[in-house]
């Protein structure tokens, strides 16, 4: 039967009930729907609910290049979801931190970059200044400083539970030398970069963009490690109260982050002071806008004051120099480790990525890369200056790890062998050197800069093919020895900028401006490792003579000083000394 029509009620549906009812229906049927999905969605615990319905992001893997990152090119910071937290560390979890060891939480070692969640419900660093916020996740390992400091403090040979009454002589002796070489920087340059130990002044120079006291966050972990705890406490103190960030100067990328970058986290993974991560963490992000290139590669400059990036005029054609882009990978690591904001190892992952997927003449890395393009603007490859530290941190990365870096071992691996087939050479003397290639065009010489290479490659042996072990550890000798040979062939027993190979010359130099020694350490740092790995006396004693040479001629009333000609007995001092003689050289 037909339903009358009548003004007082709406016509009803097929199913008997009147439009007006079938709307109030819908609406509360729709309303019991959204309630129902917004508890799943929304509760706290709701992630084991979300599981039903989205599916899950594979973890990412260290040896899964660009996973989850922004694609080459992209200008904004931060884009992009992280994985899901990490399982709840064991009580007392020892972070991974630089170097061998670390202890991980259970299921298995993870990277840096895995674990970028804020610590302990803190804020996430950079939001005051436009930065993403990192993710919320459980709270991550925190590192045992007390832990971390037995483990440094191990007896191992060479330490104070193991040394002959002649190596306390000597290590007190450098010790004397680190405290005479802080209380002249104190006394005549305190604040400013470097002392000026001739003049009896400071130095501050325009590479740091305006910020001071290079030398003496360089000198913080010697000052610890050396148990100068009243110089250490002097250091702190000024970090504390007159490091001053808020500099509007053009800063070099590299020298920030290898000087200040690594000496505030070093000073704070050693001490767990809260001053050295807070500004650590601001420092960092001043670089960030370095990596605003089409590649994302950055530039070796950066305005702290605009945060506009350039390259270094000398550099080919626009070119960013593979030593200074390629050695950032460590720190910043580590600064998303303490920041808990992933856009530091977002940054230098993408570097790694870049690299890959660009075709490397016979496998080597030459120095100079667009920033634009991602392609080599020369093929000029050098293991010492502007290629050097990029080998090191490849090999340090992996180790770093606790060795789940898997691609920065194919790296460092694949590299050396390229360097082996290509650049070793062997001098009529029998010297073993590794050359410089400038498009298939052998230079028969060697830098200073390249002589940590001996070390490099003795570190990374015992991970090489069980086939090559040995042989690494024999070219690390070979090196070795031929820088050694650069030191003694001078009259002050230190080694030239430059040595070469050719017209009758072995490991020596002629030429004036390839003549001078500015308190570089890698050649003290590559008997320091081979003396580490092999427990030679002889590496022991070149680094001796050494510090007899620098107290001989480097020594000055006021501080130490690098001098312009190392082969002559009577050397002018160059009036500087050096941040790094503190970092590393007396280290």
């Amino acid at each position: 039967m037909l339903m009358r029509k009548t003004p007082a009620f709406a016509p009803a549906s097929v199913f008997g009930v009147r439009l007006s009812h079938k709307f109030l229906f819908l609406l509360f049927l729709s309303g019991l729907i959204t309630l129902c999905f917004g508890a799943l969605f929304l509760l706290p615990s709701s992630y084991r609910f979300r599981r039903l319905f989205l599916p899950l992001r594979p973890q990412r893997l260290a040896t899964a290049p660009g996973a989850g990152e922004p694609e080459p090119g992209d200008q904004t910071q931060g884009r992009g979801q992280e994985p899901p937290p990490n399982p709840a560390p064991a009580p007392g979890a020892l972070a991974v931190g630089p170097g061998r060891g670390g202890r991980h939480p259970p299921g298995g070692p993870t990277t840096p970059w895995e674990e970028a969640g804020a610590t302990r419900g803190q804020q996430t660093p950079g939001a005051a200044t436009g930065l993403p916020r990192a993710p919320k996740s459980r709270p991550l390992p925190t590192l045992v400083f007390e832990e971390f400091r037995s483990r440094l403090r191990h007896p191992v040979l060479g330490t104070k539970g193991n040394s002959d009454a002649k190596s306390l002589a000597q290590r007190e002796k450098i010790k004397e030398m680190m405290q005479f070489a802080w209380d002249n920087y104190k006394q005549f340059a305190l604040g400013k970069n470097e002392l000026r130990p001739v003049t009896k002044n400071g130095y501050t120079g325009g590479m740091f963009g305006g910020l001071g006291g290079a030398t003496i966050i360089d000198a913080l972990d010697t000052l610890y490690i050396m148990e100068l705890e009243d110089e250490f406490q002097e250091a702190k103190n000024w970090v504390e109260k007159s490091f001053e960030l808020d500099v509007k100067g053009d800063a070099s990328v590299f020298e920030v982050n290898i000087r200040y970058i690594g000496g505030l986290l070093s000073a704070y993974y050693l001490t767990g002071e809260e001053v050295f991560r807070e500004k650590v963490i601001r420092l960092g992000e001043k670089l960030l806008p370095a990596f605003n290139t089409p590649t994302g590669i950055p530039r070796g400059m950066v305005n702290f004051g605009s945060g506009v990036s350039r390259t270094w005029g000398w550099a080919s054609l626009g070119s960013s120099i593979l030593a200074e882009f390629g050695s950032l990978h460590l720190e910043f690591l580590h600064l998303t480790k303490i920041s808990g904001n992933p856009i530091f190892a977002r940054k230098v992952k993408n570097i790694r990525r870049v690299l890959n997927r660009t075709e490397k003449p016979k496998g080597l890395y030459p120095n100079f890369l667009s920033p634009v393009s991602g392609s080599w603007v020369q093929h000029h490859v050098s293991i010492g200056g502007l290629g050097d530290s990029f080998y090191e941190y490849l090999i340090k990365a992996w180790l770093m790890s606790a060795k789940t870096d898997i691609e920065a071992k194919n790296m460092y691996y694949t590299a050396l062998e390229a360097i082996e087939t290509h650049l070793l050479q062997k001098s009529q003397e029998g010297l073993t050197y590794i050359a410089e290639w400038k498009g298939g065009v052998l230079d028969h010489k060697m830098g200073h800069l390249a002589c940590f290479s001996g070390g490099m490659i003795a570190l990374g042996a015992e991970d090489a093919e069980m086939g090559k072990r040995k042989h690494y550890m024999e070219l690390a000798a070979q090196i070795t020895k031929t820088c050694h040979e650069s030191y003694i062939r001078t009259d002050t027993k230190l080694g030239p900028e430059v040595f070469w190979f050719d017209f009758g010359s072995e490991a020596t130099t002629s030429s004036p401006s390839e003549s001078y020694y500015i308190l570089r350490p890698e050649v003290v740092e590559s008997y320091m490792y081979m003396w580490r790995l092999t427990h030679d006396p002889k590496y022991r004693q070149w680094g001796w003579e050494v510090v007899e040479a620098l107290e001989k001629y480097c020594r000055t009333e006021t501080g130490f000083s690098g001098i312009r000609n190392v082969y002559t007995m009577f050397p002018e001092h160059d009036n500087m000394q050096q941040s790094f003689f503190l970092a590393e050289t007396l280290k």
